[in-house]
């Protein structure tokens, strides 16, 4: 059994709406097709997602590719950056950057990291209990990487964060064994 780990692709920025309520952009939707070639979706028994939309549409995808439903866990959402909603790239990036380097500490209001690993961490476990074969969970790329961090028994650092939008890992749930990092979702050769 393994757990993997799954970021939505690519979304359409909408400044003037919710971040957890953006979709997938038209690139990210394509690349779905990617997600669902992937070697493991056939072993999935379960679908757990974020309930951010961008997410959903993501589990939804690969639940519908199964046959499984999409059961919905608002503790594997982003870290709550709410209080300062849409940022600039280059301003967001510079955010993210203070976030992961000072884990113990809010950055302009945005929940701590040591507070997000805790919650998906809880959150990753409770998705994986009672499981008798593949679990998926696809969740958002801060939170998955502070998952990786907590797995690999590493201090919370961004040089661990995913490639880009559209990643996945696995993790063995019994021993907490990573056998690689974050993977873009290409399809496979």
């Amino acid at each position: 059994m393994q757990v993997v780990v799954v970021t939505h692709p690519e979304v359409e920025v909408q400044p003037d709406v919710a971040v957890p309520q953006w979709g997938l952009s038209a690139a990210g939707r394509a690349r779905l097709a990617a997600l669902l070639a992937q070697p493991w979706v056939p072993g999935l028994t379960r679908v757990v997602s974020s309930t951010e939309r961008k997410a959903v549409e993501t589990a939804e995808a690969l639940a519908a590719a199964v046959g499984l439903p999409v059961a919905r866990d608002a503790e594997l959402g982003e870290n709550d950056r709410s209080a300062t909603g849409y940022l600039p790239a280059a301003e967001f990036e510079a955010l993210a950057d203070r976030f992961f380097g000072s884990p113990d500490e809010s950055v302009r209001g945005w929940e701590t990291a040591r507070d997000a690993q805790r919650r998906i961490v809880a959150a990753v476990g409770r998705a994986a209990a009672g499981a008798t074969g593949d679990v998926a969970v696809v969740c958002h790329g801060g939170v998955g990487t502070l998952l990786l961090c907590h797995l690999l028994g590493v201090p919370i650092d961004r040089r661990h964060d995913q490639p880009g939008q559209g990643s996945w890992y696995a993790f063995d749930p019994a021993t907490g064994r990573v056998p690689h990092g974050w993977r873009r979702l290409t399809a496979p050769d």
